[in-house]
């Protein structure tokens, strides 16, 4: 039996939430391959024991955030829609996961040793310090893990931002500025769970009950302000300690935060399908995703009410291309403040041009439009 609007709206709720969740226990997940991998780096070198104690701890609090945001994703996913649509945020069209293929490790292999030699040879006498965290992966015959989904999953394409794991594994300098790209993946959690840290705060005032999901939200909105505060520090001041970078080291750090604007911070404004934040890799699957929701028992819309109510959202503007608009003036007036400080950066970065642009009504509508257009056309292929 379809729902009543006002049930329906608050299932919609439940199920962005969930996304989100999906979202970021993915996104924690690099957290803590990162971290080791660049705390590897500063115990090398040695002098910054504290710091690497400070990034244990992270990893170990990112574990826990990881379990709770599954668990609570898993739960609230099948209540809502039992076990047939699928969540993953990495998929390919056909929405079933891409399987590894062992049979090609050997080429796995081969890239990581290439592009160690890569990274030998162009980092500057001195600066190339092998992270203790990828000898010990080399020693117990491990390949280097590139992340797939989250934030960090979607900076490059996998045999890029491998090159870009092994130089932040290899270069303190590079290390340091990994943490100002960690810094802009904070600030989009944030930005999603201020609301809701603000929810928790009027329940606990009026001494409401407080839904296990929102207290969970509150309390990663504290543990990410402070793991903000880490990456503010590390990649704002501490890069500062091994000098202003050789050419190589600052060309890799600007083609990395280049990349980062345009495929990171450009699809979590989230500006072409009017939501302030979203987690497909692509508009289309997105909007596969919503096709297969309205559906759902939830609307028990048939195939053409689901389309013609699809158009109406994505096809025309709305509010929520405005909220959206605003989610994304605060990020980058954020993002600018935090990188003006970096001298290093190319003006692209330091003003964050490339992420700026995108941010229109007008481009939102536009983009919506096309990715409807290409979804459509899927649709009926």
């Amino acid at each position: 039996m379809r729902l009543h609007p006002d049930r329906q709206r608050k299932a919609l709720n439940h199920l962005y939430w969930v996304i989100q969740n999906i979202n970021t226990a993915a996104s924690e997940v690099n957290t803590i391959f990162y971290n080791q991998l660049t705390a590897g780096v500063f115990r090398h070198v040695g002098g910054y024991e504290t710091l690497c104690a400070e990034l244990d701890l992270e990893t170990s609090q990112e574990y826990r955030h990881v379990h709770a945001f599954q668990k609570v994703a898993h739960r609230a996913k099948t209540a809502l829609l039992g076990q047939h649509i699928s969540l993953s945020t990495q998929h390919t069209s056909s929405g079933r996961a891409n399987p590894p293929n062992h049979r090609f490790s050997w080429l796995a292999t081969m890239q990581d040793q290439s592009l160690s030699w890569l990274a030998r040879t162009m980092l500057p006498e001195g600066s190339f310090c092998v992270s203790s965290y990828l000898q010990e992966r080399r020693l117990a015959d491990k390949n280097m893990p590139t992340p797939m989904q989250g934030s960090a999953g979607r900076i490059a394409p996998p045999a890029l931002l491998k090159f870009f794991t092994l130089n932040w594994g290899s270069s303190p300098f590079l290390a340091c500025q990994y943490y100002s790209l960690r810094y802009i993946a904070n600030l989009l959690l944030r930005t999603q769970e201020h609301t809701r840290a603000m929810y928790y705060k009027h329940l606990q005032a009026q001494s409401l009950p407080i839904p296990a999901p929102t207290a969970l939200s509150y309390y990663h909105f504290l543990d990410e302000s402070f793991h903000s505060t880490t990456s503010q520090i590390v990649g704002q001041e501490m890069y500062k300690d091994f000098g202003k970078g050789s050419s190589y080291e600052v060309f890799v750090a600007n083609l990395a935060l280049l990349l980062t604007q345009k495929n990171v911070i450009r699809y979590h404004s989230g500006l072409s399908c009017g939501l302030p934040a979203r987690c497909f890799r692509s508009d289309v699957e997105f909007m596969q995703f919503i096709y297969q929701i309205l559906q759902s028992p939830i609307f028990e819309m048939s195939g053409m009410e689901a389309l013609a109510w699809m158009r109406k959202s994505y096809g025309i503007e709305h509010e929520g291309f405005y909220i959206a608009q605003r989610y994304h003036r605060k990020l980058m007036k954020d993002l600018k403040t935090y990188f003006a400080r970096i001298p290093y950066l190319w003006p692209v970065n330091r003003e964050m041009q490339f992420a700026d642009e995108w941010g229109s009504v007008a481009y939102g509508v536009q983009a919506s439009q096309q990715a409807f257009h290409q979804f459509e056309a899927l649709l009926n292929s």
